[in-house]
């Protein structure tokens, strides 16, 4: 945009990173009445947001870093997160064998103490002993080596999904979500945010002006910095890579565990997606573009040893079906190694010229709704209504979310009834992803042929059409990888097939829109 431009629609607040921090504030900032857009050079939640270990929990290794404000907050939101979500974030029970030689008994059950109490727990059931050589979960571990446990509650999340719902309600309260839209410059002019956006897909340019700016960039935040803002932040990210690993399930029974390894890490063993396993996470310093993480040979035999110390069935590299990995950009308080940087996060406000710019360091899945809230405090005496409605995001549902934590299961039973042509499994996928807007999205159907094409895994065209025209899918992996896990069960031909369609909707689309050109 040229200096001195006549400047179109002004939003309040136009934010750029379209992970779990930047849709939170864009929601909040939306429900209290301003005029929002955020921009996403990617797909939402294509960087550390969708990378997580999948769990809204307190952070029960925080406490040996006494990180008790942060563990506290995450504790209370733990269950607000559920009650408005329960589609998308359920409870589970994590078991924790005592390891001799490591953290002694006592130690871990004052740790577990701290953790039922200091986080007004109300829904969770409370820690309790766990005998491993008789219960149940004491099976799956190396026989004879492990007596004397404790299991605990923490909740599993669909990480991706969470973002991309508080996206859809920040949009069904007025935000203007703009994916695929690159942020290439930033320039205070007459105490208005230009910011400069490029299409990623068409290379088309266009200007947006704004009287506030929220950088949310994640791992790029301070790449975002240097696109023209004029501000020399006193705040520095550290780059953290955390990788994954999914083999076949391990084990019949539903809980979780977490393991203690001698390093003084500790990694997490989670059924998932029904049918396997998760197992994460690592903990290192990463360098260089954020976009090429991934999972190394190396972390992938640590995790696997890792869990085979404690497992009776072996863990090996060939097992892994899929691996995945996330930069989280830790705030950089100077930690001498990475699993003991802090988790906290940091909001930095600027003015340079009167108008203000909000940086975002760190942060967690879990506490996202509270750091949003402390945002718009932070940028309230520059936004219309930041106060009228604080605090409102902890008791409206998401989107799919308006039922009693425990009615999943009856969304589901409520499907059969409604569309019997489904299988028990597709009803239940269906009810955990879209709760009660899932019979919006299969609408009259009478019969599968009604859903259109079957690109496989009860992966259907009317679904595919809904993501497009309600969560921004473009891509396969978008809908594959994102906004569900089908490629996990996908065959390579299958997703192919899913990929070419893509290909001719996005051709298709571009020959809409040339023919409606004057």
């Amino acid at each position: 945009m040229e200096e001195g431009a006549p400047v179109g629609q002004v939003y309040d607040l136009a934010i750029i990173g379209g992970g779990i921090n930047g849709c939170g504030i864009a929601r909040d900032a939306a429900g209290r009445g301003n005029s929002v857009v955020l921009c996403e050079m990617n797909d939402l939640a294509s960087g550390t947001s969708s990378g997580s270990t999948k769990l809204v929990h307190g952070g029960l290794r925080y406490l040996e870093y006494y990180e008790f404000r942060l563990v506290r907050e995450a504790l209370i939101e733990r269950e607000i997160l559920w009650r408005i979500a329960p589609h998308i974030i359920h409870p589970a029970r994590f078991v924790l064998p005592h390891h001799a030689g490591l953290r002694p008994a006592w130690l871990l059950r004052l740790g577990l103490f701290l953790y039922d109490h200091i986080g007004g727990r109300k829904l969770l059931p409370p820690t309790c002993s766990v005998d491993l050589a008789r219960d149940k979960v004491g099976k799956p571990l190396s026989p004879g080596r492990y007596r004397k446990g404790f299991e605990y509650s923490d909740c599993v999340v669909d990480d991706a999904r969470l973002v991309i719902l508080t996206a859809r309600d920040a949009a069904d309260r007025g935000a203007d979500i703009r994916t695929r839209a690159r942020v290439v410059e930033t320039r205070l002019s007459d105490g208005l945010w230009h910011v400069t956006v490029e299409d990623t897909l068409s290379g088309e340019r266009g200007a947006i002006a704004a009287r506030a700016l929220v950088n949310a960039g994640g791992p790029w935040v301070e790449q975002v910095l240097r696109l023209g803002a004029g501000v020399n932040s006193r705040a520095r990210v550290r780059l953290v890579q955390g990788s994954h690993i999914v083999v076949g399930k391990l084990y019949d029974h539903d809980r979780a565990y977490i393991f203690q390894n001698s390093d003084g890490r500790i990694v997490f063993v989670i059924p998932y997606q029904d049918d396997f396993t998760l197992i994460g996470t690592t903990d290192r310093d990463y360098e260089g573009d954020p976009a090429g993480v991934k999972a190394s040979d190396e972390e992938i035999a640590y995790l696997c040893a890792s869990v085979s110390e404690y497992l009776a069935k072996q863990v090996a590299p060939p097992d892994v079906v899929w691996s995945y990995a996330g930069v989280r950009p830790l705030y950089d308080d100077g930690a001498s190694e990475a699993k003991a940087a802090t988790r906290e996060y940091v909001l930095e406000l600027d003015t340079p010229g009167g108008a203000p710019l909000l940086s975002v360091y760190g942060g967690k899945i879990t506490t996202y709704r509270r750091l949003a809230e402390e945002a718009l405090k932070k940028l309230s005496p520059y936004l219309k209504g930041t106060k009228a409605r604080e605090g409102w995001t902890a008791k409206a549902a998401l989107p799919g979310g308006d039922m009693e934590v425990s009615a999943v299961e009856g969304i589901a039973a409520d499907l059969l009834r409604g569309y019997p042509f489904l299988t028990e499994g597709h009803a239940r996928r269906l009810a955990r992803a879209y709760g009660t807007r899932a019979a919006r999205m299969l609408r009259m159907a009478k019969t599968m042929t009604d859903l259109g094409r079957d690109f496989g895994a009860t992966l259907t065209e009317r679904e595919v059409r809904y993501l497009m025209s309600d969560e921004w899918a473009c891509t396969a992996d978008d809908v594959i990888w994102r906004r569900s896990k089908l490629g996990l069960r996908m065959s390579a031909a299958d997703i192919a097939a899913l990929e070419a369609w893509f290909v001719k909707q996005t051709e298709a689309g571009r020959l809409r829109k040339a023919e409606a050109r004057p």
